[in-house]
């Protein structure tokens, strides 16, 4: 019987290609930077002419797009499962951080300083649209009934950024909240910016989670 697809020897040869090619660009990425991702350099490293690395990635932003795509499911498949095993918006805060942790490049290409020139297509907003749905949630199942704040009612009005989450202003305020400060320190801590300040970013980043969690007055 032939085989069709991915089970074909071709298909296969593909993806593993592919996978050697996005390691590679993340490694070149821990050096260099994202900013300095160069296809004909990694072709050079693999022992492939440019040309026949640009059948595998058409350009520079089609390999980006693969390597945000893996780090944005790679987060979401992280705070799925955190959240499946009982996990509260503490919870998942961690699990955020030990994610971050684990890989910085994978993080800061999402999370840090953007790519000049690139722009990701709509697929990318949807993975995104899904953390910050997991993230919601678990704000909606804290935040107390009747917290309603100024911003909370304003963003319940200018909800295009949460996919129309149905979640109250309150939730959505501590969304907020939790997603920019909980962000900041750790991008202030992966780009080395607490070297010298004799201060621990993981007592930081629990101290900011404390207070974020804290009773609404």
């Amino acid at each position: 019987m032939a085989t069709t697809g991915a089970n074909t020897p071709r298909e296969r040869y593909r993806t593993q290609v592919r996978a050697e090619i996005t390691r590679r660009a993340w490694e070149q990425i821990a050096t260099a930077g994202a900013s300095a991702l160069s296809l004909n350099a990694i072709a050079k490293q693999m022992g492939m002419s440019g040309p026949a690395l640009y059948r595998y990635f058409a350009s520079r932003d089609d390999l980006i797009t693969e390597l945000v795509r893996e780090a944005y499911r790679s987060l979401a498949e992280t705070l799925r499962a955190a959240a499946a095993t009982g996990a509260d918006l503490a919870g998942l805060a961690r699990a955020l951080r030990d994610w971050a942790l684990a890989d910085p490049q994978r993080y800061l290409l999402v999370y840090g300083t953007p790519v000049p020139g690139y722009h990701a297509p709509a697929d990318i907003t949807a993975i995104s649209s899904e953390i910050m749905t997991t993230l919601l949630d678990a704000c909606a199942a804290l935040a107390p009934a009747g917290a309603a704040t100024p911003l909370g009612a304003y963003l319940a009005d200018h909800r295009d950024w949460a996919a129309g989450h149905p979640a109250p202003p309150e939730a959505l305020h501590r969304f907020l909240s939790v997603w920019t400060r909980l962000h900041g320190v750790l991008s202030l801590e992966l780009a080395g910016h607490f070297a010298g300040m004799d201060l621990d970013p993981a007592l930081l980043f629990a101290a900011e989670l404390d207070d974020l969690l804290a009773p609404r007055a």
